[in-house]
């Protein structure tokens, strides 16, 4: 695609040129670093209940100081935790431009908008990914140092694998989000879509549907929700919703409304 390379390189220095980045990169570690409290203070119950009502929580939560409770963790980060911040990310990269008042200035320039629409989806794919991949070897490491025990080759991998299985449907099922943030012309209206899909995923697996909702669907995937399982059909939902907000934005961007 002509002008990709210029158009992901631009994107790229206006990241790197904001704190966001960093921003995002804290909230991840803050996300392993709570696992690894929950597997600090059940290893020791005594120290726990002196912890008063921290203690108390950890010990609630259903977790055990072990690999398969910390890779349990893990799922959740990557399936709930990401919803949100995916979210974050895709309303910055989409909404920033119109909340700035540079949108009229991008869309002078002598490139197709569909390149700078793949350009900002390329940006974020790469972004989350690298959040993901340090979540994981932020708790790895966390499992190592603390020494958690049943944390068998198969375990680990099988963990780390749903992890990220979780956290690229997450990333397919935000995908509206850029749409929104590209219509609402700012931050406040995808955050707000973002918020609206982690109820409806709640409200979908109460109800037993969250295999039929795209937003719950890597929930499922991570195991997390009983007696579902994963089948071609929430896969497809998945694609389905991807496909649905790249194309919206897609036409969204080529349409007059943009430049309006």
């Amino acid at each position: 695609m002509k002008g990709l390379r210029a158009a992901v390189s631009a994107e790229v220095l206006k990241a790197r040129r904001s704190i966001v980045p960093v921003t995002s990169f804290v909230v991840v570690t803050f996300m392993g670093c709570i696992g690894g409290l929950f597997m600090l203070i059940i290893q020791d119950p005594g120290r726990a209940r002196s912890l008063g009502l921290l203690g108390t929580k950890a010990s609630l939560s259903g977790l055990t100081a072990d690999w398969p409770s910390l890779l349990d963790f893990l799922a959740q980060a990557a399936s709930v935790g990401d919803l949100l911040l995916f979210a974050f990310l895709l309303a910055w990269v989409f909404g920033r431009e119109a909340a700035d008042g540079t949108q009229r200035y991008l869309l002078a320039l002598p490139v197709a908008r569909s390149v700078v629409v793949a350009a900002k989806f390329c940006v974020v794919a790469c972004w989350a990914a690298l959040l993901n991949l340090w979540l994981v070897l932020l708790v790895l490491v966390i499992g190592r140092g603390l020494d958690l025990p049943g944390g068998g080759g198969d375990v680990v991998v099988t963990g780390v694998g749903t992890a990220f299985v979780a956290a690229g449907l997450i990333l397919l099922g935000s995908a509206p989000v850029a749409l929104v943030a590209s219509a609402g012309r700012g931050y406040l209206a995808p955050l707000a879509f973002a918020i609206a899909t982690m109820i409806v995923a709640q409200v979908a697996t109460a109800l037993g549907w969250g295999g039929l909702t795209p937003w719950s669907i890597p929930s499922v995937a991570a195991g997390l929700v009983p007696g579902v399982v994963m089948d071609p059909t929430a896969i497809a939902v998945v694609v389905v919703t991807a496909i649905g907000g790249v194309g919206g934005t897609l036409a969204w961007w080529n349409s007059g409304h943009a430049g309006a």
